[in-house]
């Protein structure tokens, strides 16, 4: 009758911890099939804007707004101005390729220096989106501008990615030097 305790206490307990690590690796693929579809967006957004050329300008301006929320849609002709501005100018072909995005994650707790967490740079995206996920991505593209020798351009960019509705969207664009 004591073994038969024992077993069933060992049986219950086994059930119970075989549970926790399946509930654990759900939320873990859950989570990384999430941050897939985040650096896909992140990588297509940018594809488009590093592949802007006088002939498609339009086009691809007009996909870039539309994959953009918050600020960075409010300020897009303003944010983009000196890149359609340049192609305009120039009648340049560009060709461009995404070579490395990936997550950005902090381990510690942001703040100032006296330890108070930092204002939200967005609080509206707070109403509005799931979550957001900034983005690093690494790119490259090659201008050939008319009559000139072609000039590769490096892209070093920090995008934030929110979840609106289930649409993954570009809230923020920041080069980083």
């Amino acid at each position: 009758g004591i073994a038969a305790i024992v077993f069933g206490v060992i049986g219950v307990a086994a059930a119970v911890l075989a549970a926790m690590i399946w509930s654990g690796h759900r939320g873990e693929v859950i989570e990384r099939s999430h941050q897939t579809e985040v650096l896909q967006t992140a990588a297509q957004w940018t594809g488009l804007l590093i592949n802007l050329n006088k002939d498609s300008a339009a086009e691809n301006l007009q996909q870039l707004r539309d994959g953009t929320v918050g600020q960075l849609n409010v300020e897009f002709d303003n944010t983009m101005a000196p890149f359609t501005s340049l192609v305009a100018k120039l009648d340049s072909k560009t060709v461009g390729q995404v070579e490395s995005v990936s997550i950005e994650t902090l381990h510690h707790q942001p703040g100032d220096a006296q330890g108070r967490p930092q204002e939200d740079p967005q609080p509206e995206l707070a109403s509005v989106a799931a979550r957001t996920d900034t983005v690093l991505v690494v790119a490259t593209s090659v201008n050939q501008n008319a009559g000139a020798q072609p000039t590769t351009v490096r892209w070093n960019l920090r995008l934030d990615v929110s979840d609106v509705d289930g649409k993954l969207l570009v809230s923020h664009l920041e080069t980083i030097r």
